[in-house]
């Protein structure tokens, strides 16, 4: 019988960047700037808007679901060549993120909708204490264009 393939070494993170929050509505505005400013300074900037809208969202949950006095958020971006990765972490490990369809006259509860169109894949995995949710891109070559006779890669 032979051996089964091993598993295949994870991409190497090329950027990284963490940041913890304390859990007030101004953290959420921070986190999006601060995402937006990394995403596209990390060579990625025609996802950086739906990558700092995501970390908007998954932010704001944490803020308005997840958080305990005197708890932080943190916030984790990082890039692999191959995939852009989002994680909100905060305390509240019993209130777990669930996408739903709200009512037409509702006025809140269309965020994980909304990281269901802009991110390739979210979900949330548990913590020693709290969880975390995440969002990945993956993150491919969308157009080759020559710029004063050089070759240039958009990344998305």
């Amino acid at each position: 019988m032979p051996e089964p393939a091993p598993n295949p070494a994870p991409d190497p993170v090329l950027h990284e960047d963490r940041l913890d929050y304390t859990p007030v509505l101004r953290s959420v505005t921070l986190a999006r700037r601060r995402t937006a400013r990394l995403v596209a300074e990390w060579g990625h900037p025609g996802v950086a808007g739906d990558v700092a809208l995501v970390v908007c969202e998954l932010a704001t949950n944490a803020l308005l679901h997840g958080s305990l006095r005197g708890r932080l958020i943190r916030v984790r971006l990082a890039a692999t060549a191959a995939t852009l990765r989002v994680e909100v972490s905060d305390p509240r490990g019993d209130r777990l993120p669930e996408a739903r369809k709200p009512e037409d006259t509702e006025q809140f509860g269309r965020g994980l909708l909304l990281v269901e169109a802009l991110a390739d894949r979210w979900g949330h995995r548990p913590r020693t204490v709290g969880k975390t949710v995440y969002a990945e891109w993956d993150l491919i070559a969308t157009s080759v264009q020559l710029v004063d006779g050089k070759e240039r890669r958009e990344w998305r």
